[in-house]
Formats: C-alpha cells, structure tokens, sequence
C-alpha cells in the first residue's frame, strides 16, 4: 500500500514510493508539470511564486519592446545617405533641365499659339517675336514660310476688319484705315479694303446711329443735340459735309429749326 503525498515531494525530482525506489522519471514529469497544473503557492515552495513572477514580469517586458520596435520600424522610414541624396536631387534636376530650343522652332510655337483663334497681321506676329527676343534671321524664316501657306495674310486681315468694324461699331473708312495701320498693314492693302465700303452704305450707317443717339438728346436745347450728335460721328471718322447732311436732316425730321446750319460746317 502505498503512502499519500503532496505536490512537494515531485517538485524537487526526489519522491519515493512505498518499496523505498526513486520515481524519477514520474519526480521529472510532476516538476514540469507542476507550473502549468498549480498556483506557485500550492506548491509549498516559498520561492517558487518569486521565480513565477519574475517570469512573468520578464515576458511583458519582452512584449512592450518587441512593440515598440515593431512601431519605429512601421512608422520610420529608411533615411538616405546625404551624398546619395544630394546625387538624386542633381541628376533628378539635370534631367528636368530641357535644352536649348531652336530659335525657328521658338518662333514657330510663339506664333502658332498667337494666331490660335485671332487672326494676326505680319508686323503684329514681328513685333511679338522682337520683344521675346528671337533672332532676326529665325523671325524671318518662320513669318515668310507662315505668309506662303495661308497662316499670315494681311489683305484678307484687312477686309475682315473693315467689314466686321464697320457694322460692329459703325466706323467710317477714315478710322477704319487709322486703325489698320497700327496694326502695320500696308497702305496699298488699307487703301483696297476701305474702298469696298462704298460712300452711300457709310452714310447709311450714319444714319442709322444718329437716329440711336437721337432719341437719347431728347429734351436737350438744340444747340447741344447738335454738338453730341456731331461730335458722335466726328469721333467715328465720317466727313464733316455728310455729318452735317445727316444731322440736318434728323433734326428737321423732329422738327427742329436747322436754318442756322450752313452747307459747309457747323
């Protein structure tokens, strides 16, 4: 029959049965067991909750730092070496750096992108070149070859002005020309556009603006009707002898005196 014992007598290795042998492979088993199975305190050795406990301590530090550094190496990234840095920063900006561009190739684009929507004369496109500082030589080559496909043509340039002023802003030939030529056409080419507004269409449009402007001077004494309305188309470039015909006319349509206007001026 053998004798009862406690968890103390397997802890050491050292348990006896009842015929006086050694257990010690069951001693083995009962002291790796004895950890897992029972508190420390259940054990009936006075160090073995000390040891359990530093143990334990010992494998929350070994938590909190594998965090730790598990979190410097998510959030941290790689720092580059200042020589590595400072060689990607000069070839990345070497490469960026286009090389010089051609100067017909220049004028070219400045061109094109001047033209796109808005017809341009040639001394226009010139002037543009000159002041973005393009070589003579270049500005030339490209305007001549613009000239022979169609891109520049200041006759044609010419007519659209005259015909789109004329009726936008009812301008007579003498302001249309005036405005042509601070654009740099030629004189020939001014001279051959305003000639297809004829002299009874300019006066027609006079008319159609004073009668605009007359309403407006209503209630005015006549003298200064007179000078608004003058003034109006003066300032539009038609004559003074078809001005005068034309006021006249639409004072006395209103009833106006118009005895005091001569037949050469106001």
């Amino acid at each position: 029959m053998t004798r009862r014992t406690d968890w103390a007598e397997y802890t050491d290795g050292s348990a006896e049965y009842t015929d006086g042998s050694a257990g010690t492979s069951d001693g083995a088993y009962g002291a790796a067991a004895a950890p897992y199975e029972t508190e420390p305190s259940a054990v009936g050795s006075p160090d073995a909750g000390e040891a359990r406990r530093d143990d334990d301590e010992a494998r929350r530090e070994g938590g909190r730092a594998r965090g730790r550094s598990g979190g410097r190496r998510r959030r941290g990234r790689p720092e580059p070496l200042a020589e590595e840095d400072g060689g990607a920063a000069s070839s990345s900006r070497a490469e960026q750096a286009e090389p010089p561009r051609d100067p017909v190739e220049q004028a070219r684009a400045i061109c094109l992108r001047l033209l796109t929507g808005t017809p341009r004369t040639r001394s226009q496109l010139a002037d543009a070149l000159r002041k973005r500082e393009i070589p003579d030589e270049a500005a030339e080559e490209v305007l001549s070859r613009f000239e022979e496909v169609g891109l520049i043509d200041d006759s044609a340039f010419a007519q659209a002005w005259v015909e789109s002023r004329h009726h936008g802003r009812g301008l007579a030939r003498r302001a249309l020309a005036r405005e042509l030529r601070t654009k740099g056409v030629d004189n020939t080419l001014i001279d051959a556009a305003v000639s297809r507004l004829d002299s009874e269409q300019e006066e027609e449009t006079a008319r159609e603006l004073v009668a605009r402007k007359l309403r407006a001077t209503r209630g005015l004494d006549r003298d200064k009707r007179l000078r608004r309305l003058a003034g109006m188309l003066a300032r539009k470039g038609y004559p003074e002898g078809m001005a005068l015909r034309v006021v006249r006319q639409a004072l006395e349509d209103e009833g106006e005196d118009t005895e005091f206007l001569g037949e050469d001026g106001f």
